[in-house]
């Protein structure tokens, strides 16, 4: 017999069915309990959390930009802190430049008004400009002790002036010894140590000694031809100022003729040059050629050789004293500067971005009257033509064998020995 579980059919429940309230009631009951479970696990609020860490983020990376912005501020204003210092120093500097401007076109109109009335244009070819400018009026105050002399020595308020001292001395006596052949009379030298003061008194030289002054008395008694040099543009102001014009002369220079009879006094410095030839001494135009500039290759330049500042005419007139007063000034500043560089400089350069030039006038003196010993002893003594021409003076301001080439100069032109400079050769052996 087979036993085995036989399903019966499906028995119904005897279980009533819930109401609809107590399905409610056991809804609330859960929503309470999960209310209570939520409130002790999250006591400060489900999403007040949520919140809070989102502010929290955001303060984060607000903080964050904030130090970077901080930072990038800081530097913006260390860089605007900058350009308004460098504004600031170029706006000082462009109204020091535009009061300089205004000073100066003041200057000059004041000087303009002072040549006189206006007038109208003269016609073609016939107009012509200022050559030189009017004396200034004699200030006898300045050094009445120089006055008296200059009364006495000078004719027609010119005379020949010289420094020298101990150093130059053999030099100086053929200096005056050819000075009084001649037959000069108006000439002075400043005697800068007191050996040659009284030197001079010997001879019946006429001479002047400043009154102390170490600045310029101890550069007098030791320094060496340069340094005398140099003082001259602070020691020659007076003799302008007192209304005098200066024959400016070096010592190393033999007087065969009256320099007062050859002078034209139609410009502010008349000097002689350093040039030996028509081109050199008087300017020439000069073309620079640089073929990597292909049309343009070619600039043409002005070119002149340097004025000899130990042998020129100076009138007492304003930029006179302004061009001694401007090259003193610079050879105080720099001691080592060559004083004939810086007397060309200030007289040649141009007005410019920063710079006012010196507005004086100058006349280059013939250099075959006025000549240097290049020209002696390059051209003159070996041209036929040329060597009998006979100079006003000659400065032996090439060759350092002074004495012997001045004393050749002597018996050339003076005692008429053909030969006398034959044996020097054109330049220096040293």
């Amino acid at each position: 017999m087979i036993s085995g579980r036989k399903d019966g059919p499906l028995m119904k429940s005897t279980s009533p069915p819930l109401s609809r309230g107590s399905r409610i009631a056991i809804a609330v009951a859960v929503g309470v309990l999960l209310g209570c479970i939520c409130a002790f696990v999250y006591p400060d609020g489900l999403f007040r959390e949520a919140t809070s860490r989102i502010k929290s983020s955001q303060a984060s990376s607000v903080s964050c930009n904030s130090a970077e912005k901080v930072n990038m501020l800081k530097s913006e204003l260390a860089s605007l802190s900058e350009k308004h210092a460098e504004l600031k120093k170029e706006i000082r500097d462009l109204n020091k430049k535009l009061q300089l401007a205004e000073k100066e076109k003041d200057q000059a109109q004041e000087q303009f008004l002072s040549l006189g009335v206006q007038r109208k244009a003269l016609p073609f070819g016939r107009e012509k400009g200022l050559r030189t400018n009017p004396s200034v009026l004699p200030d006898e105050s300045v050094n009445p002790r120089l006055a008296k002399i200059l009364e006495k020595v000078a004719v027609q308020n010119e005379l020949i002036v010289a420094l020298a001292n101990s150093n130059v001395k053999e030099m100086l006596e053929v200096w005056f010894e050819n000075i009084k052949r001649v037959g000069i009379p108006n000439y002075l030298v400043i005697a800068l140590d007191e050996d040659i003061e009284k030197f001079c008194m010997s001879k019946e030289v006429p001479v002047y000694r400043r009154n102390p002054d170490e600045g310029i008395d101890s550069i007098g008694r030791v320094g060496g031809n340069h340094a005398v040099s140099a003082l001259k543009f602070r020691i020659l102001r007076e003799f302008l100022q007192l209304g005098y014009s200066v024959l400016l002369s070096d010592v190393d220079i033999i007087y065969l003729q009256n320099p007062f009879d050859h002078l034209y006094r139609d410009s502010d410095v008349e000097s002689m040059s350093d040039g030996h030839n028509n081109m050199t001494a008087y300017g020439f135009n000069d073309v620079s050629d640089e073929p990597s500039m292909g049309w343009a290759r070619y600039a043409h330049t002005m070119r002149i050789w340097v004025y000899n500042s130990g042998f020129f005419f100076i009138r007492p007139t304003t930029p006179s004293i302004e061009l001694l007063d401007r090259v003193a000034a610079r050879l105080a500043r720099d001691p080592v500067a060559w004083d004939q560089a810086v007397f060309n400089e200030e007289l040649a350069f141009p007005s410019h971005p920063g710079y006012i030039g010196l507005h004086a006038s100058r006349r280059t003196m013939d250099i075959y009257l006025f000549m240097n010993s290049k020209v002696l002893f390059k051209t003159v003594r070996k041209d036929s033509s040329l060597s009998k021409l006979k100079p006003v003076i000659v400065h032996v301001n090439y060759h350092p064998d002074k004495l012997p080439r001045m004393k050749a100069v002597v018996e050339y032109y003076v005692n008429g020995k053909q030969n006398a400079l034959e044996s020097f050769p054109d330049g220096s052996e040293w």
